[in-house]
């Protein structure tokens, strides 16, 4: 690892032969050779008085900002350019991410199979109420560290803040909703206004992306105000004031971040660069998913007796994740790092493409949190509830991942849809059996699309990226 204090020169000299030169793709091209756009002028602008170290990309051209802003005397965090993989400190960081997704489970099932109806389905809805502000942590997370070089000191100190943030989110949810609600929304507030406003300090006046962290500064500050008044009460209200905390701070997201008074933005806050970075982070995002899934099954096959339907269920829950990680890989997960190299609209393809990831991320969740109950309650008649989750997780994953191959191959995957209505359409005579058929009748649903898109790929050749203009 290189060390923090290292000064990247201003200017890296072409190899003499590119073609093999690795990692020549990110290699940064002479002022001299780029064309006179406005883009390439608004980094000339930019750039003036600044010793370049690194770049960190937008959405209309690449926006490159130095280690050290000479007018300001200030360390500018580096860009991904000789950084284009997940380093091993945003490993660990994912890692915690598993434990706060196992913590939403957990959380959520005991609520889920309780005998009070009208503590099941609000159950349902606090599932995703405290699951979307961990994704959306881990989201912003990965974003910094994909404009950034995280082998910067800043950049690792945030990554370090963040893992802390979300572990102590993540103690906090067995009562979250009845007694530290403060110890599960301070991090969380802490560090989405905290790190944007130790960027814009580091970053050069008008800049860009200097301009993405001001504005995303202030709608967290403003729904802040939503999830510490959440906190300060209990039960019902404090669900609903965290409901309308996370809309604010998706919508916003989704906006950009518009601020009245301050002038549009130049370069889109979700614009993908053109690396492996974040693709990558994506797929790694899936598998932690998974990951779960197979830790939540695990724990609750051990600590239950041990009988034919509870191991028919493991067996079960094991074969549905192996078939989810296999239906989001085959070609168009796998295709994700090669679809940022041949996007045109890299906003759009950024915006989407994460959009689709959490709502995969939140269907594993669901079918984890219905494979647990399958453990607990396998011969049972199943509650509408259960129903919903057993049939219906796998049901939003296929949805997102019906988004995620529009993005890539700017299509509609049939296939999928036609599982999406199977899965709905099964949900009222599978709620005359027991969980564990319920079970069984998703994973052979999933296994269906599995082999459609075998059949699919043996009759046509190898596919390249084609996303939407």
């Amino acid at each position: 690892m290189a060390s923090p204090e290292a000064v990247t020169p201003t200017r890296r000299t072409p190899r003499r032969n590119p073609a093999n030169a690795p990692g020549y793709r990110h290699a940064r091209t002479p002022v001299a050779n780029k064309i006179d756009t406005p883009s390439t002028r608004l980094d000339q602008q930019l750039t003036k008085g600044l010793r370049l170290g690194g770049t960190a990309t937008g959405g209309c051209g690449r926006v490159e900002h130095g280690r050290v802003d000479n007018a300001r005397g200030r360390e500018v965090p580096g860009g991904r350019e000789s950084a284009g993989q997940a380093n091993y400190l945003e490993l660990f960081f994912d890692l915690v991410l598993v434990f706060a997704l196992n913590g939403v489970v957990t959380r959520i099932v005991p609520s889920l199979t309780s005998e009070d109806v009208a503590t099941r389905w609000p159950s349902l809805f606090a599932t995703v109420v405290l699951a979307l502000p961990l994704l959306w942590l881990w989201t912003t997370t990965g974003h910094i560290t994909s404009r950034f070089d995280p082998r910067q000191r800043k950049i690792q100190l945030m990554v370090l803040a963040s893992a802390f943030g979300m572990m102590i989110m993540s103690t906090s949810l067995p009562y979250a909703f009845f007694g530290r609600g403060m110890a599960f929304v301070l991090p969380y507030v802490l560090l989405q206004v905290g790190r944007p406003l130790l960027l814009i300090r580091a970053l050069p006046a008008g800049g860009p992306v200097r301009a993405i962290y001001t504005r995303s500064a202030i709608w967290f500050a403003g729904s802040a105000v939503l999830w510490i008044g959440g906190a300060l009460v209990k039960d019902e209200r404090r669900l609903a004031l965290w409901a309308a905390a996370i809309t604010v701070d998706l919508i916003g997201a989704r906006l950009g971040w518009p601020v009245r008074g301050m002038p549009r933005l130049l370069v889109s806050a979700w614009a993908v660069e053109r690396g492996r970075h974040l693709p990558e982070r994506y797929q790694q995002l899936l598998l932690i998913a998974l990951g779960e899934t197979v830790l939540a099954v695990g724990i609750a096959y051990t600590n239950a007796p041990v009988t034919t339907e509870t191991t028919v269920g493991l067996v079960t829950a094991y074969v549905t994740t192996v078939l989810l990680w296999r239906v989001y890989f085959h070609r168009s997960g796998e295709m994700l790092g090669a679809a940022v190299d041949a996007v045109a609209n890299r906003s759009m393809f950024g915006r989407v493409a994460g959009a689709a990831h959490i709502v995969m991320v939140l269907g594993i969740v669901a079918t984890a949190i219905g494979y647990e109950i399958v453990q607990q309650h396998a011969l049972d008649r199943p509650y509408p509830v259960w129903i919903v989750l057993i049939l219906g997780g796998p049901a939003l994953f296929l949805y997102g991942r019906i988004r995620l191959e529009r993005v890539v191959f700017d299509r509609l995957s049939r296939r999928r849809v036609v599982a999406i209505v199977t899965l709905a359409l099964a949900m009222f005579p599978l709620a005359f059996t027991n969980t564990l058929v319920a079970s069984i009748a998703a994973a052979a649903v999933l296994i269906g699309v599995a082999v459609a898109d075998s059949r699919h790929s043996a009759v046509r050749p190898p596919e390249t990226p084609s996303p939407p203009a």
